[in-house]
């Protein structure tokens, strides 16, 4: 067995529950920070960080969580587009502590939230990033996202500057 597929039987991916909503708000901060990507226009300023739980309820909307030893380390989520057309959905809000980086826990929590959002009929995935977020683009590219030249819809993330959408 590869250290990768050993080091992968200790996560589990699962949807979020409203006890994990101060350990997300902490990673969402600490690698938001990591990364110098603080203040307005950035996500770190959003104000769903402090209730993902809350903010994620309605249909077409998924997020999830990735555990080790009933310790949460990463997360992501689907929703749709704010601004956008009804068969748009955003990627949202996906970090990983350092510890969880280099697993390929990124390909599977990737995997899992597409197939929310392909569930949810979506046929557009759309994503913003950074320049600096270089292993998180590759990963993205990966799965099939291209870069876009301009911003969809209506995020209030101002200060991103990079943009990619994937046809689900």
């Amino acid at each position: 067995m590869t250290s990768e597929a050993s080091a992968n039987l200790q996560y589990h991916i699962r949807p979020i529950h409203q006890a994990d909503n101060p350990v997300v708000a902490a990673i969402i901060r600490q690698v938001m920070t990591e990364f110098g990507v603080v203040g307005c226009g950035f996500s770190i300023s959003d104000a769903e960080v402090d209730a993902m739980f809350e903010a994620y309820p309605a249909p077409g909307t998924a997020f999830f969580v990735v555990e080790r030893e009933g310790a949460v380390r990463g997360c992501g989520g689907v929703a749709p587009l704010q601004g956008g057309d009804a068969g748009t959905c955003e990627l949202r809000k996906m970090y990983f502590l350092p510890e969880l980086r280099g697993t390929g826990m990124g390909n599977q929590l990737l995997g899992t939230i597409l197939a929310a959002a392909r569930s949810a009929g979506y046929s557009l995935c759309y994503l913003e990033t950074l320049e600096a977020m270089d292993q998180a683009r590759k990963l993205y590219t990966q799965h099939g996202f291209a870069p876009s030249n301009h911003a969809l819809g209506n995020t209030g993330h101002s200060s991103c500057n990079r943009f990619m959408t994937l046809a689900l």
